[in-house]
Formats: structure tokens, C-alpha cells, sequence
């Protein structure tokens, strides 16, 4: 996997400059790590890449059933979420039915079957509410896509398709100083969004089952 720092230096060669031994070296290279970030969150949010998939686990105790997914972030995608000690799917619950089972009815306690996403903590990790009440200890795994965070170190290595990102953040870099030998922003932005539908279609091709439709 490609690092940071590759990754200013490969668009600082596109663009013919000076490569640097750090992103920090001096204010292009800096500003050229900007692109790399911001394109990477383009990228991240253009499709549910196997490469962001992790899972966290929340594990219950006695009459608590509010939870923080650590690591979880804000930008995450659900791809689904199970009670692991019953092995049962749990499903998403809207915020004024919860609210009702909390606060306008007997709530009843037992295994969690429901959940949802309830605000966050002081680290910025999204926090979730499960319903039933928890009666015991149960382990609740969420199975996620989450967006890496902003690369900072110049060792810090990219989770998605790094040629995705450089082709993205050579784009922004051209807009922001004009043409280049030639090569006009617009362009290098579909060239970018070609290389992007043929990444996403060779994904899809390892896992048909997310896009085979069958009868529930």
C-alpha cells in the first residue's frame, strides 16, 4: 500500500516538481497533501470499499443499553449488525419509536434486537442505543464500512485504490494553478472518474452477491 508521502510525490512528479522527503518539506508539498486527503474522502464516499470494512463490537452489560462504537467515527456505512450470543440480525430502529419504548411504555428487558444511532461522544465515535434493555451481557457486533482518517505521518499508508486518489488530488492540483502542458482540469477529472467506474466494476465483480437481487 502506497504512503502519504508517495502519494505527494507521485502527483508532485505529475506535475513535474521536485519530489520531497517529507509532505511537510515546504508549503506545495503541503498543499499537494491537502489534495491527497480531500480526495481521498472523495473516494471513500464514492463507493463501499472492501478495503474499509471492520467490525466493532459493543458488549452489553445489566439495564445499560446505550454503547460508544469506538473507532466508528461519523462517516461510517452500516452493513449490518448482529447480536452474536443469541445469532440473531438486529434491525435499525427509528429515533421516536425507541424513544416511545423508552420513555412512554414499560420497557421490558432482554436480548437487544433493535438499535439506534444516538449522538456522539468527546472522541467524535458515534454512540447507539439497543433496545430491548440489555438484561445481561451480550456481545453486538457492527459490521461497518468506515472511512480511514486523515492521513498526517508521511508513513501513514491509503486503504483504497491509491491511483483513485493521486489521479483525484492531480486533478484539484491543476484547477488550483491553471492548465497543464496541455491538460485541463475538466479533463483530468473524467479521466479520473473513468479509472473510478472501472475500480468499482472490477469490486463488484469479487462480491456478486451485493449486487444479485433475490427474493426475501
Amino acid at each position: 500500500m502506497s504512503t502519504y508521502l508517495d502519494m505527494v510525490n507521485n502527483v508532485l512528479t505529475r506535475l513535474r516538481e521536485p519530489t520531497v522527503s517529507s509532505v511537510q518539506d515546504n508549503s506545495y508539498s503541503k498543499l499537494i497533501g491537502v489534495y491527497i486527503n480531500d480526495a481521498k474522502r472523495e473516494v471513500e464516499d464514492a463507493y463501499d470499499w472492501n478495503s474499509l470494512t471492520t467490525t466493532l463490537t459493543a458488549n452489553t452489560t445489566d439495564s445499560l443499553f446505550n454503547y460508544v462504537l469506538t473507532g466508528s467515527g461519523t462517516r461510517f456505512r452500516v452493513i449490518d449488525v448482529l447480536n452474536d450470543t443469541n445469532d440473531t440480525q438486529m434491525n435499525y430502529a427509528a429515533t421516536v419509536w425507541m424513544d416511545k419504548q423508552f420513555l412512554l411504555v414499560q420497557s421490558g428487558k432482554g436480548a437487544p434486537a433493535y438499535y439506534n444511532f444516538n449522538g456522539v461522544d468527546v472522541n467524535g465515535d458515534t454512540q447507539v442505543d439497543v433496545y430491548p434493555i440489555p438484561d445481561g451481557a451480550y456481545t453486538l457486533r457492527f459490521n461497518l464500512i468506515v472511512p480511514q482518517v486523515d492521513l498526517s505521518s508521511d508513513t501513514d499508508r491509503i486503504l483504497v485504490p491509491p491511483h483513485l486518489v493521486n489521479m483525484l488530488a492531480y486533478a484539484k492540483a491543476i484547477a488550483e494553478r491553471g492548465e497543464d502542458s496541455g491538460i485541463l482540469s475538466s479533463e483530468a477529472y473524467q479521466l479520473y472518474r473513468l479509472s473510478l467506474a472501472d475500480a468499482v466494476a472490477i469490486e463488484r465483480n469479487r462480491y456478486l452477491e451485493e449486487v444479485v437481487w433475490v427474493n426475501p
